[in-house]
């Protein structure tokens, strides 16, 4: 099964740790308003950094997401993975084995995500049983 729609994001900066200098990872709290086929709210952690070289760059992040797939209510966690090297990127965000609840249990998946106009869409390819 296949749902599509856009979503919001607020990415607020987290305090560096005492003693951290700039070759620290970065920490963000993550907000999103997921809107479509998936009609939810999430929360998260992400934690990034750059490098010297223009456009390279990696991220980790882990998310709660809670509402409703298609009318079914629960809440199940995403993980991403991105890089960019040179200015050329590579995302992969996926459900986390067993982390759906409710209606959504056992939820398997993955999410690719596009911005396009500063928009930014969603499309959850997704089992359940």
């Amino acid at each position: 099964m296949q749902a599509q729609g856009r979503f919001d994001v607020t990415l607020t900066p987290q305090p560096a740790d005492p003693g951290d200098d700039a070759a620290c990872p970065g920490r963000r709290r993550i907000d999103k308003h997921f809107h479509g086929e998936l009609e939810a709210h999430s929360r998260g952690q992400m934690l990034a950094v750059g490098t010297a070289v223009p456009g390279s760059a990696g991220y980790v992040a882990l998310e709660r997401v809670a509402g409703t797939l298609h009318g079914r209510r629960g809440s199940f966690a995403l993980q991403h993975h991105g890089l960019m090297k040179r200015g050329e990127s590579s995302l992969v965000v996926v459900v986390v084995p067993d982390s759906g609840t409710g209606e959504l249990a056992g939820l398997e998946g993955a999410m690719t995500i596009r911005i396009e106009d500063g928009q930014h869409h969603y499309t959850l390819d997704y089992r359940l049983p």
